[in-house]
């Protein structure tokens, strides 16, 4: 990404210093909503990419069922068919019919529809450009661009507490290392010339803009604890040291703020794993519920993708994608949520990983917790492919402080060496003699 220009910066700062004096000299309802209105278009003058997506739709238009089309070809992974620039034409007809400038497209095969990028330029309500596109029978649905960040725990740098102990890791790759599974990071930029990622990434690819190399912060951090080599006399290792890499730019980072990503770069990277062959998904994210992201995960899980989600710390059910039905919400060891949500927990705090320009450092947030389960998941698999989504389901600990209500459930770490032992179909760890005679509907302790 190119760097702030100071002007943004200085606006931003700006406008977040005029609010704080506003609200020390006790403003009135009246001048704190116009200073809010400052605060949002600061912000959008240091994230371009935020302020686009105010004006923006997604309008998704059928593809013709793939037997019908004798002319389909599927080279790279994305669909290149004879109708598809009578698809742009009428595209740019509901553009026109609309108020509405046709910027974009992209094929998505995994779910059936062609997506176009629309901007609204009669800055009318986005809610009622929506609507419209809604009610045009031409429109599978419409939809706008949402917003999506990467969950992070704030400044980490502690001492440092290896949270891969929790999980014996070298008892863990004794049995496996997730060797030729496909795993797909989608996520920020990945620092591919790192030590500890050198030959780890099989592919990658950019959706965020036309960058080359793009390594970021959040991405490299993810792509560590998963897939880290080891044995290597440096750094870390990885969860899945074995595992096939997916390098997906789909979120980018301006400095001082967490990654960023919207409903389109999130899809066309989720449709480019499962064009691809992803076995697993890691999003290390939270936002609103999609549409169109929540037919794709569909897409995902149908096909046997076992599919992870950052729970946002601030809601009772992790958010969304962590709460949408078959996806694995993953919260970080020590978060609370209530003892009725369905979420596992993983080891999330003072992680050490991999950061860009050679560097290891810690790192704490769910969206790190989800990196630990996505590695796992990709050792089950090498052992088992069928089943690892309810496995793991099944390995999520909890537990709770005595006296504790039941809505301030504490969490503890899910149990690894039982999850890989299901997968093995034998004892992993230093386990129990019962562990071994146990059913195998029975859960290992």
């Amino acid at each position: 990404m190119r760097s702030l220009p100071v002007r943004a910066i200085s606006i931003a700062a700006l406008a977040w210093a005029m609010c704080a004096a506003a609200h020390a000299a006790g403003a009135s309802p009246m001048q704190e909503q116009n200073l809010e209105q400052q605060r949002e278009q600061a912000n959008e003058h240091a994230d371009p990419a935020a302020r686009a997506a105010r004006r923006q739709v997604l309008v998704m238009l059928r593809l013709p069922a793939q037997h019908f089309r004798p002319d389909a070809s599927y080279g790279g992974g994305y669909l290149k068919d004879g109708g598809s620039a009578a698809r742009r034409r009428v595209a740019g007809a509901i553009a026109a019919a609309h108020g509405l400038r046709l910027l974009d497209s992209w094929p998505m095969p995994a779910i059936g529809v062609d997506c176009f990028v629309m901007e609204e330029a009669r800055d009318a309500p986005i809610e009622q450009v929506v609507d419209a596109l809604a009610h045009d029978a031409r429109v599978a649905w419409a939809q706008p661009l949402a917003d999506y960040h990467a969950l992070d725990g704030g400044d980490p740098l502690y001492p440092l507490q290896p949270a891969g102990q929790d999980w014996r890791l070298a008892d863990l790759h004794r049995v496996s290392q997730g060797r030729n599974v496909n795993v797909a990071v989608v996520d920020s930029g990945v620092d591919v010339s790192h030590p500890d990622l050198l030959g780890r990434v099989r592919l990658r690819r950019n959706f965020v803009d036309d960058a080359d190399e793009v390594p970021e912060a959040h991405g490299t951090a993810v792509a560590g604890i998963i897939g880290a080599l080891a044995g290597n006399g440096a750094g870390i290792a990885g969860v899945a040291p074995g595992a096939k890499l997916m390098a997906l730019r789909a979120c980018w980072e301006l400095k001082g703020q967490a990654a960023r990503c919207n409903s389109l770069t999130l899809g066309k990277a989720i449709n480019y794993a499962l064009e691809n062959g992803a076995q697993v998904i890691n999003l290390s994210l939270a936002g609103p519920s999609d549409r169109l992201l929540q037919a794709l995960l569909q897409a995902a899980l149908a096909r046997g993708v076992v599919v992870i989600g950052a729970a946002d710390p601030q809601l009772p059910d992790g958010g969304f994608p962590a709460s949408f039905p078959g996806v694995i919400g993953v919260a970080r060891t020590g978060d609370p949520h209530p003892a009725t949500s369905k979420l596992v927990y993983a080891p999330g705090t003072d992680v050490p990983t991999c950061a860009p320009g050679k560097r290891w450092n810690l790192v704490s947030g769910s969206s790190y917790a989800a990196a630990h389960v996505a590695g796992l998941a990709a050792l089950m698999m090498e052992l088992k492919p069928r089943g690892t989504g309810q496995a793991l389901h099944l390995a999520g600990g909890r537990g709770s402080q005595p006296g504790a209500p039941a809505a301030a459930q504490a969490s503890v770490t899910m149990d690894a060496c039982a999850a890989l032992s299901r997968a093995a179909d034998t004892c992993v760890c230093l386990c129990p003699s019962t562990v071994v005679t146990a059913s195998p509907s029975s859960r290992l302790r």
